[in-house]
């Protein structure tokens, strides 16, 4: 049941149970706050809580729910033609699979995010994925092509932080190493 609060309130309270590290509340606000965006027909904002659903299950351990929920948003958004969140979706979908150990689908998925990221221009965004992906590869046993991934992902970021500027020196090792002749 649905408590008499706006939606924007148990979104607002999700967020707030998220950062407090109280992951199954937070997904239980998110999904009221989901279902009152459905019930008033506001689509992409039902698909944007199921996507918050998705990372608080990840949180509290439960991937193969946070799979099932958000199955399918990526679609809502492409057809609504928001590239960013399609994109961020295809991610959190990849999350989950990562999680519950279908790493050829989880890299695909992170593939087919970065991608999109890059397309819109979105390279910090972008950066996150391609660790994910490096990592995804890792235990795939791909070293290398984690560290090209890993690479690839830091290249365009304009204004790196101080660790993205530390991994990106670090990430230069190997190439220069295997480039010598």
């Amino acid at each position: 049941m649905i408590k008499n609060k706006s939606q924007n309130k148990l979104e607002k309270e999700g967020k707030t149970a998220f950062k407090k590290g109280d992951f199954v509340e937070a997904e239980k606000l998110f999904h009221d706050a989901e279902m009152s965006y459905i019930a008033i027909g506001e689509i992409l904002a039902a698909a944007e809580m199921a996507n918050n659903r998705s990372v608080a299950l990840l949180k509290a351990d439960d991937a193969i729910k946070a799979l099932e929920v958000v199955d399918g948003t990526d679609d809502i958004f492409a057809e609504a033609g928001d590239r960013r969140r399609q994109a961020l979706a295809i991610g959190n979908k990849a999350a989950a699979l990562e999680e519950l150990g279908s790493l050829e689908e989880a890299a695909e998925a992170y593939e087919t995010s970065a991608t999109l990221l890059k397309e819109i221009g979105e390279s910090d965004l972008r950066a996150s994925v391609m660790q994910s992906l490096s990592a995804v590869q890792i235990k795939q046993g791909h070293q290398l092509q984690a560290l090209a991934t890993m690479q690839s992902g830091l290249e365009n970021i304009k204004h790196p932080n101080p660790k993205q500027r530390v991994v990106k020196k670090l990430l230069q090792v190997p190439f220069n190493l295997l480039n010598r002749k």
